[in-house]
């Protein structure tokens, strides 16, 4: 079936879930689910629900920064190519606080995260090119760029080990 998921908690991050789903592999390709209302919004605070979809496609050595804000939860996956996912957790009233994980997501590894509002999310795209899927919960208004955190890629108090020192940033990613 390419529509179950194997649902995990973070060892590193409280309250991110990462997800794998089933994939269905013939002689044409595979097929996987990423969503299933059920399953995944089960996972949110309860009378919160995903509201809407956005698409990046990103070129090779992109890192889009470490970005966030405090009423978001963020559904996200790379639906083509490969990056290097990284979440962070810069909650002040966290356990885990200031500390980070990785995983690789491509087509042999596809996963999907569940990350709480307050978690910084970023990805590098290290294939020539690559898709990466937002599907966004939130109670009320969206919560655009100018009420968005963005945290220092390279913070020296993070530590991040990312897959290169000189990657292709936006402005807002360069401080």
């Amino acid at each position: 079936m390419s529509n179950e998921f194997k649902i995990e908690k973070s060892q590193k991050i409280e309250g991110v879930q990462i997800i794998s789903p089933s994939v269905s592999n013939d002689a044409r390709g595979n097929i996987w689910t990423s969503f299933m209302k059920d399953d995944i919004e089960a996972l949110l605070p309860e009378g919160l629900f995903f509201k809407h979809d956005k698409f990046s496609e990103s070129k090779s050595n992109v890192l889009r920064g470490i970005h966030g804000d405090d009423k978001t939860w963020k559904l996200v996956t790379c639906v083509f190519g490969e990056v290097y996912q990284v979440v962070a957790d810069l909650r002040k009233s966290s356990p885990t606080f200031m500390q980070w994980e990785s995983f690789i997501i491509n087509k042999e590894i596809p996963k999907l995260f569940l990350i709480p509002p307050g978690v910084g999310n970023a990805y590098y795209v290290s294939s020539e090119k690559a898709v990466y899927h937002y599907k966004l919960a939130y109670p009320g208004e969206y919560f655009d760029i100018n009420n968005q955190f963005t945290f220092p890629w390279n913070d020296e108090r993070l530590g991040i080990n990312w897959p290169t020192k000189t990657p292709f940033l936006s402005s807002r990613d360069e401080i």
